[in-house]
């Protein structure tokens, strides 16, 4: 008999996979006319402001313990998109969403460090095609890697961490605050950034509808998982989306 729950997860996953895919076109052309950070102010604030109104009445007993989770899991996740979006700059869309995807090999790793538990032996045999691929995907005639790739494998590691570290925190408080307190923190630190290190840039009425159209794209699938949905082989938190490979260290 199939499970519905489990289902809806696998179905859920294939959803985020195929939007998380096709966000780095999106993103690469966006960079035409936005600066990296800028981008992640918006889709954040955006992120933040429907979440905030949506799950409102969540907010009313956020606690300090709250706050601390959120800020640690948001710093983590800002570090992580602001050196991919910059990354971006400087590589394929393709290659990058390549790249992007090692922090699935990256978590169970990480994990054994942290946790002291031993990957089974399908994650090192995942972890060595994964190193294949990249050496095949990414080495040039001098046997080196380019800026925007060794960039983008470094924010995967941020990725990585975020992943775990949003397990751990998840498992002390709502998940729905997390998010939320995580979104507004990636919100306050991109804005903040952005005015700093950033030019200003004059917008005119296309530019604004590039940025507002990826914007929306970007927060339908870092909200499309708002649930929570839950199961035995998954926990898929309204951001970050485990695959069974990168989730076996549960």
């Amino acid at each position: 008999m199939i499970n519905r729950k489990h289902l809806l997860a696998d179905g859920t996953l294939l959803l985020v996979a195929f939007l998380w895919g096709t966000t780095f076109v999106a993103s690469k052309y966006t960079l035409q006319y936005l600066t990296p950070l800028f981008i992640i102010s918006v889709r954040f604030i955006m992120a933040f402001i429907m979440m905030t109104f949506v799950f409102r009445k969540h907010l009313k007993q956020l606690t300090i313990k709250d706050l601390k989770g959120g800020i640690i899991v948001g710093s983590i996740l800002y570090i992580a998109f602001a050196t991919q979006l910059i990354a971006l700059q400087y590589t394929a869309a393709g290659k990058q969403a390549f790249l992007a995807g090692t922090y699935v090999i990256m978590v169970p790793f990480i994990a054994w460090f942290l946790n002291k538990k031993r990957p089974d032996s399908r994650s090192f045999v995942g972890a060595f095609i994964c190193l294949v691929g990249i050496g095949l995907l990414t080495l040039n005639e001098s046997f080196s890697i380019s800026f925007g790739d060794n960039l983008t494998l470094f924010s995967s590691l941020f990725f990585a961490g975020h992943i775990i570290s949003t397990d751990y925190f998840v498992k002390k408080m709502d998940p729905v605050k997390l998010t939320i307190v995580q979104f507004g923190t990636v919100a306050l630190l991109s804005t903040v950034t952005a005015f700093i290190f950033e030019p200003y840039t004059r917008f005119y009425c296309t530019k604004w509808f590039v940025c507002s159209i990826v914007s929306w794209y970007s927060m339908y699938r870092h909200c499309i998982l708002l649930t929570n949905v839950r199961s035995e082989r998954y926990f898929i938190n309204p951001y970050c989306h485990y695959l069974k490979f990168g989730s076996r260290f549960r």
